[in-house]
């Protein structure tokens, strides 16, 4: 039987406008390729916005991290 991790709790956790972003266009199942030729990133800084939004919420992996960015609403 898997183990379900919850969600870490909801708290404010200081991200950064460019995180946001990345963030909103992640909300909305976009991989990293696609996020960052929205943004015009490269997808290695798309990457690290992801890895740091996740040590900001506690999430332990991308799909956690959706789930945390859809119950903030």
């Amino acid at each position: 039987m898997k183990r379900h991790h919850a969600l870490p709790e909801i708290f404010p956790v200081g991200i950064t406008p460019a995180e946001q972003r990345v963030l909103d266009l992640l909300r909305r199942g976009d991989s990293n390729r696609h996020i960052a030729a929205q943004l015009v990133l490269s997808p290695r800084t798309v990457e690290c916005h992801v890895s740091h939004l996740l040590a900001k919420t506690g999430c332990r992996s991308r799909s956690q991290l959706l789930l945390w960015a859809l119950a903030q609403g």
